[in-house]
């Protein structure tokens, strides 16, 4: 009986020892395999926080010189004399105090990327200016260039004016600014000629030639239809085309 226990024993103590070792492999394999799943995820975390994405990352940007040329270069011819420059090549220090209409002088300075000579043909940027002590709006007519209007009429008692604005020339130096407002007289002509105008008025003038020539139908017809008023209207036309009281029906002035 004792005989028969002692090999049972014995089979129980290996079958308890081989569970034990599958228990144990079991175990470590679990662990191997949670160590490797956190390396693998500690690897990606790594790779991943090294990989900077492009919509966060900011782009490195070279700076670049710029290149952009003034558009106050293309006035402004270069090695030529500093006291011809247009004013808007350069930067005056201007005395507003200065006596009206008497001659006055002005230090300047060229302004950047101008090159121009002195009377000794040497290169400078500081230079003087001599000119009228005067605004820009107290100039002559001749120098400054002014819109035109071709809406008001040139023949109306009182002459008609409008607001036009004005700009100096270039050559030509002064106080102030440069484009100015003023009331102009209307002065603008549409093509029509008055030696057309009076030839027409005497040869043709008892058919309203004249008046349609002048873009007035309205006293062409009665013109035509009354026979020039008898000759009385035809008269008085060419008398008042004569003066120059009766002009286009557009308002304009003839050549």
């Amino acid at each position: 009986m004792v005989a028969l226990a002692v090999p049972g024993l014995s089979a129980l103590k290996r079958l308890c020892s081989v569970a034990l070792f599958v228990s144990q492999l079991y175990v470590f394999s679990g662990r191997a395999g949670s160590l490797m799943t956190t390396e693998h995820s500690k690897q990606q975390f790594v790779s991943t926080k090294g990989v900077t994405s492009p919509s966060t990352s900011t782009p490195y940007t070279r700076a670049t010189e710029t290149t952009e040329i003034p558009s106050y270069v293309s006035k402004c011819p270069s090695n030529g004399l500093c006291s011809k420059l247009p004013p808007d090549c350069m930067t005056c220090k201007t005395n507003f105090s200065c006596v009206y209409g008497k001659p006055a002088t002005f230090d300047c300075k060229i302004k950047p990327q101008i090159h121009c000579v002195d009377q000794r043909n040497n290169e400078v940027e500081n230079f003087t200016i001599n000119m009228t002590c005067q605004f820009c709006w107290q100039l002559e007519p001749a120098d400054y260039v002014c819109t035109n209007s071709t809406s008001c009429m040139t023949v109306s008692c009182p002459r008609q004016r409008y607001n036009a604005t004005c700009t100096v020339h270039d050559h030509i130096h002064c106080l102030g600014n440069r484009v100015f407002p003023k009331m102009l007289y209307c002065n603008w002509t549409g093509g029509y000629k008055w030696s057309t105008a009076l030839a027409l008025s005497i040869t043709l003038g008892g058919f309203g030639a004249d008046r349609f020539y002048l873009g007035q139908w309205r006293e062409g017809l009665g013109k035509l239809f009354s026979f020039g008023g008898l000759g009385i209207w035809t008269l008085i036309d060419v008398l008042l085309i004569g003066v120059g009281y009766v002009g286009p029906a557009d308002g304009s002035l003839y050549i």
